[in-house]
């Protein structure tokens, strides 16, 4: 064939064997660069495709833990009532914390929750004819398929009141529940949470145990792709009380998005500014002025009520919007979001209901400033059953014999008809109520 095309060159070249072999060099030269146009232009497109690949894997995961998100809402909660989870593993996290890893017995699939919020465990506890109800943060990402989450410290009897117990739930976690024990679990629950569908920057504020439902979101944040900015702030005494370090450093150095400032209030002889913290002392709001760009970000924040309020009062001193400011507090509320200021009227109007507890046999008048029915009924010397004191878990409910009540947010489950949540209503008329 060679030869066959060469004859040919000569006979087109008028005999001249030299041109010949010209025509033949431009030749082979010209496939040449057509075959490395082709292969350039199949390795452009090969680029390209794993490029969109690469992109389409990443949009499908953010859409991906934005649709468990948005599956999660109040109405579609996962389940109604009790289901019981298994103990998978449990950690030592730090002094008097422990993680529990918790898998559903039935081996059926979790539902997705928000970041931010918590399940509500009814325990029975040696000793108790009713079961004890508490509620705790979820301390993982909506991304985890396999399991849920709780990080729990076992909280002891007050510095000034070393005459009181430990907390029963609490301790009962720490100290006698194992690996392997079934525990009774209500559906992921509550209105404080990450809207992971936003980009807007955020800044994490957490005390002590408080972290769990800040590593939530920032989890949530990293598992979806999102370069959102993130300013993490945490609190604690030492390393000793430092709750999940590891992880929280860790995500931290693989993300440049997040920025973790850890504060010590009170360093050990081994902890090392810059590697175990970064700050000593307590977080503060002077520590944001001196490392925050400005003040335009949105706030959440958990941890002791002192450490809430300090924080929240100095947000307000430093002109944040109260809608810019996100919390949620369990047991007594010693933060509380401004409400509206009543009218002469309504205050006139207020001062005069009369509450009737039936079954205590007690009549009072409400007193305006008073937080909500719970509160109410504990300073009259009332005893109604409580969990979250966030409207979610349902133990303070009580039924309604006569009047109306006005409801301070949304709960995230309405109660039945003839019914009331306790601590977050307060009566709209004179009431009758079944305590």
């Amino acid at each position: 064939m060679i030869a066959t095309l060469i004859a040919s060159l000569h006979a087109l070249a008028g005999g001249d064997l030299s041109f010949a072999a010209g025509l033949l060099l431009l030749a082979a030269l010209a496939a040449w660069l057509i075959l490395e146009a082709i292969r350039s232009g199949l390795r452009v497109n090969a680029e390209r495709v794993q490029a969109r690949l690469a992109r389409e894997k990443l949009r499908a995961q953010v859409d991906e833990v934005r649709l468990r998100c948005r599956e999660a809402g109040p109405a579609q909660a996962g389940w109604n009532g009790l289901r019981k989870f298994a103990v998978a593993k449990k950690v030592i996290e730090c002094d008097d914390v422990c993680a529990f890893y918790l898998k559903p017995h039935d081996g059926r699939a979790l539902p997705a929750f928000k970041p931010g919020q918590y399940l509500t465990f009814q325990l029975d506890l040696p000793g108790r004819d009713k079961p004890l109800v508490r509620c705790y943060s979820l301390s993982d990402c909506p991304h985890q398929k396999d399991y849920y989450r709780v990080t729990i410290k076992k909280e002891k009897a007050p510095p000034d009141r070393p005459d009181l117990p430990p907390g029963a739930a609490s301790s009962y976690f720490c100290d006698v529940v194992k690996e392997g024990d079934i525990l009774n679990v209500k559906a992921p629950a509550g209105q404080f949470f990450l809207d992971l569908t936003k980009t807007n920057p955020i800044v994490l504020i957490a005390g002590g145990v408080g972290i769990t439902p800040m590593l939530s979101m920032a989890n949530a944040i990293v598992a979806g792709g999102s370069k959102r900015e993130v300013w993490f702030f945490l609190g604690a005494r030492n390393w000793r009380e430092h709750i999940h370090k590891a992880e929280l450093e860790k995500l931290a150095a693989k993300n440049e998005n997040i920025r973790l400032h850890v504060c010590y209030s009170k360093p050990g002889p081994d902890d090392v500014k810059d590697r175990d913290y970064q700050h000593e002392g307590r977080v503060s709001v002077e520590l944001f002025k001196e490392l925050l760009p400005s003040n335009n970000f949105d706030f959440y924040l958990c941890g002791p009520g002192a450490f809430m309020k300090g924080i929240t009062d100095g947000l307000e001193s430093w002109g944040v919007p109260d809608s810019a400011v996100h919390f949620e507090a369990f047991g007594p509320a010693t933060v509380k979001k401004k409400a509206a200021v009543p009218t002469l009227d309504e205050t006139a109007h207020l001062a005069k209901i009369l509450v009737t507890f039936s079954r205590s046999n007690k009549t009072v008048r409400w007193e305006p400033s008073a937080g909500n029915l719970l509160e109410f009924a504990a300073a009259e010397g009332i005893k109604i059953d409580s969990g979250c004191c966030a409207g979610g878990c349902g133990t303070c409910v009580v039924a309604i014999k006569s009047g109306e009540v006005n409801y301070l947010k949304r709960p995230d489950a309405e109660p039945d008809a003839g019914s009331c949540l306790t601590c977050i209503c307060r009566p709209k008329s004179d009431l009758v109520l079944d305590a």
